[in-house]
């Protein structure tokens, strides 16, 4: 008999959606899905707005990345204005950028997913929680806090507060760090670094643990982008776009974002909100490709940091030529963490960042502009078309979660067939369901989270629709 489970919703995510598991007549899992049952319209409510407003918009589209989409789009517009905006300026977005990765990595680590492979997956889900993890290690948890609150004070003190900052705006940026800032982030860096550091050490010993989940959750050969520049180092902000397969070959090199299109297409799939970006040479499906802190990892040579490159080593111990299993996202999240530290500590020092030479002037140049930069999930995308008056006709808006959809969905159903036997379905076994999401930290752009003990439903349908066996939580 054919049946289906629904578990609605996915908890410890960014947003709202759920997961169907389609069962055979043996009970074997046929099909997963992964949907997203939220819409917002951004793109559609954009058209008309000023493109100088677009920078002060486009955030709120987030509030646990709003960084990412400020900076997207104030490039997109310095395309338009064709400006290159001051040094200073390009330093104090990296800066700016380098913070909002080490805030949200916290986050998705040590608050919404270390819970899983730290706590157990068998522990009930009243206690699998970020309150568990403080409980059980309350040090790790407050390392975890510090860290995040770290990132966001950076945001703060470039541009006045930690969610939403009006700071980035076409052409530049609209004030410098200040003495009293740069001070404040350099006294902070030690005790960042040594938190960043031990996380890592902690996560070496879960990784030693886990080999069953190194090889289930999301392990599989794809495609992986992520900007890239002529040196070869880990880039976050800059460059050009690169693709590589699972085998480490590049086979799409030196892309301007501009010509995004020529290689990335978009489908879009009636059970789901989220669009499914593919890359176009190989069609759809069969293009799916993989963002974020794992491909930026499979695609640059080097971190470009001491430390960090050390731990690329170790990580690249865990594939031949790419690292392919979607559980070691977070391995790469913890990596990215202590070279965003590495990076501004190199950078804290710089006399450009107090400097008030800080601004592009122009007017409308072009009447379309695309701003690409990586965003802590993946690499971001804004790309407007404006009239001859700079107002906004057209909005397309590449999210690194979209990006990840079909990933994400492959990830479901390889850990679904691995562990679901129908028709009753164990609570450990609808959580590694679920974490495999989580490995992706999808942010589908609501913000909202329950604390403590969320809420679950699941439903098991037989052919005709009837209930078969219910299981509701929270």
């Amino acid at each position: 008999m054919a049946e289906r489970i629904v578990i609605d919703p996915v908890t410890r995510i960014e947003g709202h959606a759920k997961i169907t598991i389609h069962l055979d007549d043996e009970g074997h899992v046929a099909e997963a899905r992964f949907h997203v049952t939220e819409f917002r319209g951004f793109e559609k409510f954009c058209e008309g707005r000023p493109l100088g407003e677009m920078p002060g918009i486009t955030p709120r589209i987030c509030g646990i990345c709003p960084v990412s989409h400020l900076l997207a789009s104030a490039k997109a517009a310095d395309d338009i204005l064709s400006v290159r905006i001051p040094p200073a300026a390009e330093k104090l977005r990296r800066l700016m950028n380098l913070g909002q990765i080490i805030q949200s990595h916290a986050l998705s680590f040590f608050h919404l997913s270390s819970p899983d492979f730290l706590l157990g997956w068998e522990t009930p889900p009243e206690r699998r929680n970020v309150f568990g993890l403080i409980a059980a290690n309350p040090e790790l948890a407050r390392s975890g806090i510090r860290l995040r609150q770290f990132g966001q004070e950076v945001i703060e003190l470039l541009g006045g507060r930690k969610i939403h900052p009006a700071w980035a705006v076409p052409g530049g940026v609209r004030q410098p760090l200040t003495e009293a800032g740069r001070d404040h982030i350099r006294a902070k860096l030690p005790e960042m670094l040594g938190i960043a550091r031990h996380a890592l050490v902690l996560f070496r010993e879960v990784l030693d643990k886990h080999a069953r989940e190194i090889q289930i959750f999301g392990n599989f050969p794809s495609l992986f982008l992520g900007l890239a520049n002529e040196k070869g180092e880990w880039e976050h902000y800059d460059g050009w776009l690169r693709f590589v397969d699972s085998g480490g070959n590049v086979i799409a090199d030196e892309i301007e974002p501009v010509r995004y299109r020529e290689f990335i297409g978009e489908a879009v799939e009636p059970a789901s909100y989220l669009k499914s970006p593919f890359f176009k040479p190989l069609g759809y499906p069969q293009g799916v490709y993989r963002v974020g802190p794992l491909a930026r990892l499979n695609v640059c040579r080097t971190m470009g940091t001491p430390l960090a490159d050390a731990e690329l080593d170790r990580f690249r111990r865990y594939g031949r030529d790419a690292v392919t299993s979607s559980f070691l996202y977070h391995y790469a999240r913890l990596i990215e963490i202590l070279a965003c530290v590495e990076r501004i500590e190199r950078m804290i020092d710089d006399p450009d960042l107090l400097s008030d030479r800080l601004r592009a002037d122009a007017g409308i140049n072009k009447t379309r502009g695309v701003g690409a930069s990586e965003a802590p999930r993946g690499t971001l995308f804004h790309d407007y078309e404006v009239d001859a008056n700079g107002l906004v006709q057209k909005v397309n808006l590449i999210i690194a979660t979209g990006q990840n959809n079909l990933a994400m969905n492959r990830t479901v159903s390889q850990i679904a067939r691995h562990y679901i036997q129908g028709p009753k379905i164990p609570e450990p076994m609808l959580n590694r369901v679920e974490a495999g999401i989580r490995c992706y930290d999808p942010c589908l752009s609501c913000s909202t989270h329950e604390a403590g003990r969320m809420a679950l439903h699941v439903t098991l349908h037989g052919p005709d629709g009837a209930v078969l066996d219910e299981k509701i939580r929270g």
